[in-house]
């Protein structure tokens, strides 16, 4: 029997559910208990951190030493907080806080960037994971596990029960019966909205790949337009941000007010009713801008796998950009990495190929003879056009760096 790290095909979808009351309680339970036992297990180490710097062999701090080790595991944990073993609890969701706390470990191990695990702060979202498990000798599909899909309106958790849900999961579900659920993610956004996400494998393709095209495309991300294509087709910035920036200010202010009243009345913000009525008004402007972003990026990356086999595009390290004081909102603003990350897994996806090239003196290369602007030649961000001084070509801006990115990418492939 294939586990599902093992199956060929893996796939995810997010669904948004309407649960009770009751099972909005118990999804705060386990929420609060994920985020418990992630916390215990970071302060654990970090004091057995702390006895292990004393250099001297003091015999009652080994013993500290070895019973903290001992309580890192779930078992003794939830015997040491006993309000760990409310029978309302998934047994599952503590397993997979431990698996996601050694997890962050291994990440700062890899990469060392996002540092080592911190505590998880309390705030409005609300999330923890459980996984669907298999009868022994019984089929797997979506319909026969602890985790399974009653109808297409309908979704069976563990401790939560029967849920209605809203989302795009019939169109895959329709047309393909070998599909195995692997872990299950309940969550609450700041808007109070539920949803459950859930991972999906099989042995079969979930989509079918695109028909090729024979085409190839270069495209120049900037901030001036959003994108530049080699083909000269230029999509605009929707500038989503800047769209409602002075709304959400406005309403932050009236937010920031509430929150200081309630304060200076020595009232809890979470029972504050003015305060919580803002907060999801902000709340909501704030997941609007996320939204039309996020549909843009999709709909525009689908249509560039779509419509070409090939798509090359500049290798950008945003983190590095948004350090420029000038021009870090307006990067923020146009979703330059979700994009390319969309990009990648939908090429992916469809049998189609993306890659990302050095972007060295695309903007500075004349693409008709290969003539590089330098010294007091050089372009600056405010030259939207120019002329060769060599062949005497002229040029957009952006239109020149994509030919440069599509010709730099074929070189790449063809070597």
């Amino acid at each position: 029997m294939k586990s599902m790290s093992e199956l060929e095909y893996h796939y995810g979808i997010k669904v948004r559910i309407y649960p009770s009351y009751k099972q909005k309680e118990l999804i705060k339970l386990n929420s609060n208990i994920s985020r418990a036992i992630y916390n215990k297990l970071v302060g654990i180490d970090r004091k057995v951190y702390h006895l292990s710097k004393i250099g001297l062999p003091i015999k009652i701090v080994q013993t500290r030493i070895d019973e903290l080790k001992r309580r890192k595991k779930i078992r003794e944990l939830a015997n040491h907080y006993q309000y760990m073993e409310d029978k309302r609890i998934d047994s599952l969701a503590k397993a997979n806080a431990v698996q996601n706390y050694l997890k962050a470990w291994q990440m700062f191990r890899e990469v060392h960037k996002a540092g080592v695990p911190r505590f998880h702060k309390k705030g409005y979202f609300e999330k923890y994971q459980t996984n669907c498990q298999y009868p022994k000798k019984s089929k797997m599909n979506i319909y026969s596990g602890s985790v399974r899909f009653l109808d297409n309106k309908h979704i069976q958790i563990p401790k939560l029960g029967k849920l209605r849900i809203k989302g795009q999961h019939k169109r895959i579900f329709d047309h393909k019966t070998d599909i195995r659920i692997g872990t299950v993610t309940v969550s609450k956004d700041a808007c109070n909205r539920y949803f459950v996400s859930l991972q999906l494998g099989s042995d079969t393709p979930f989509v079918s790949e695109k028909i090729k095209t024979g085409t190839s495309i270069g495209i120049d991300l900037n901030t001036e337009n959003f994108l530049t294509t080699s083909n000269n087709i230029v999509f605009s910035n929707p500038r989503f941000y800047r769209r409602i920036k002075k709304k959400l200010a406005k309403e932050q202010r009236i937010l920031s007010r509430r929150g200081t009243r309630a304060k200076a009345e020595k009232r809890k913000l979470r029972t504050s009713k003015n305060y919580q009525k803002q907060r999801l008004l902000v709340s909501q402007l704030r997941t609007k801008i996320k939204n039309q972003r996020h549909n843009f990026l999709n709909k525009l990356s689908t249509t560039l796998i779509n419509n070409h086999d090939l798509v090359v595009a500049e290798e950008l390290r945003s983190s590095n950009l948004l350090k420029n004081h000038a021009l870090a909102m307006s990067i923020s603003d146009v979703g330059w990495r979700t994009f390319l990350s969309m990009l990648t897994y939908k090429a992916d996806l469809y049998g189609k190929t993306f890659i990302t090239i050095n972007p060295k003196n695309t903007t500075q290369t004349c693409s008709t003879c290969g003539h590089v602007m330098s010294g007091d030649n050089k372009l600056i961000l405010s030259d939207r056009q120019w002329d060769c001084p060599v062949c005497k070509t002229h040029h957009s801006r952006d239109h020149n760096a994509a030919i440069n990115i599509l010709n730099k990418g074929l070189l790449t492939i063809t070597q």
